[in-house]
């Protein structure tokens, strides 16, 4: 970075600790991408991009440096942030609009309702019926107490491990290559495998409750 670099890709603590000891300039900047902008924000690093920022934008200067900001959902808040940094003739790409059906048309979504003690069994089930013996499906749980409880219940006879925000980095980047490769057929996760996955052998996705 000294030296010089054309692109730089990181995470927010990362880059302002650069910025704090002096490894980094960011003065000449031209251009600045905020990836997954709507949870990044949300997740409180606001104020960390701003701090970041700060050192590139001066208020209502031409030479800013281009902005393009990602997310896949856009509350009002995210405009509010985005204006800050935007020239007020910036240009909104919207890829779904207002369209209904925001899933893939090739996708078939079903339903099940059933008692709570009943849904290890159902959902096991569910991953003969619809993903057999060969395909590959991840089950959504909302806690890292259920993602391990289900992974090991006997109610799920395919090989099937788990994935959450407990588990350390290394042994994550383990098991979802074992996923990939096919060395055991279900993953139970919780939303910390839900963005940025793609894994084409998947059959099967089961929200193991309604999102809240």
């Amino acid at each position: 970075m000294r030296s010089g670099i054309d692109i730089l890709v990181g995470t927010p603590g990362r880059i302002k600790d650069h910025l704090q000891s002096g490894k980094l300039d960011l003065t000449k900047v031209k251009h600045v991408v905020l990836d997954e902008v709507d949870q990044m924000l949300d997740m409180g690093f606001a104020e960390q991009v701003e701090d970041i920022l700060r050192v590139a934008y001066k208020k209502d200067s031409e030479d800013n440096p281009q902005t393009l900001l990602f997310s896949a959902t856009c509350p009002h808040w995210v405009y509010d942030v985005a204006k800050k940094y935007m020239k007020s003739k910036y240009e909104q790409v919207d890829l779904i609009g207002k369209k209904t059906q925001k899933a893939a048309t090739t996708v078939e979504h079903l339903a099940i309702e059933c008692h709570w003690s009943q849904r290890a069994a159902v959902i096991g089930d569910v991953i003969q019926v619809y993903s057999g013996s060969h395909g590959r499906t991840i089950v959504f749980c909302e806690t890292k107490k259920e993602a391990n409880e289900l992974a090991l219940n006997a109610s799920i006879k395919q090989d099937c491990q788990s994935l959450h925000g407990d588990i350390p980095q290394k042994q994550r980047e383990i098991t979802l290559k074992g996923f990939r490769n096919g060395t055991f057929k279900v993953l139970v996760a919780t939303n910390v495998a839900a963005r940025g996955l793609d894994i084409p052998e998947v059959d099967l996705v089961v929200q193991g409750s309604p999102p809240k």
